[in-house]
């Protein structure tokens, strides 16, 4: 279990659509690596959400064991049950409608191959300090993507 890296990471967006920013805390035994980041243009939560665990798994130099901690449900249940079932059907849903942010699933797939990663689902403000770090990076994230986007219109 010493290999195992634990991940937690958080997304949003204000206004959804608007500009957002993601957040990830990577912890593995004693060493931490926070990163967070941020689209001044349009984005979504949900894309912000995406975005997060692929810039931690893309984060890791090697392959490892990872535990993965989100608050969204549709990234978790994406990658758990629906992705598969989507890259079945040439990327359509059940009702035959394109599967929305496609990019960054096929992108979460291809990150998640080089490890063994396990998803799990957190209540979000909840008081798990790695999730709330998680959240004010994103916080972070997504205030530089709004200055960002204040600055270009200017």
């Amino acid at each position: 279990m010493t290999d195992v890296v634990v991940i937690h990471t958080d997304g949003g967006c204000r206004p959804n659509p608007g500009p957002g920013g993601w957040g990830a805390v990577l912890r593995q035994r004693e060493h931490v690596r926070e990163m967070y980041g941020g689209e001044s243009g349009q984005t979504s939560n949900n894309r912000m959400e995406l975005t997060a665990p692929i810039m931690a798994l893309e984060a890791l130099t090697r392959s490892v064991v990872v535990h993965l901690y989100t608050d969204s449900t549709y990234v978790r249940n994406g990658i758990t049950k629906w992705v598969l079932g989507w890259e079945r059907n040439g990327w359509l849903t059940a009702a035959k409608q394109p599967v929305k942010n496609v990019d960054l699933w096929q992108r979460l797939q291809v990150a998640c191959a080089r490890h063994q990663v396990e998803w799990f689902w957190v209540k979000g403000h909840s008081g798990i300090s790695d999730n709330e770090m998680a959240d004010v990076l994103a916080t972070k994230g997504m205030q530089e993507a709004i200055d960002a986007s204040r600055a270009l219109t200017c």
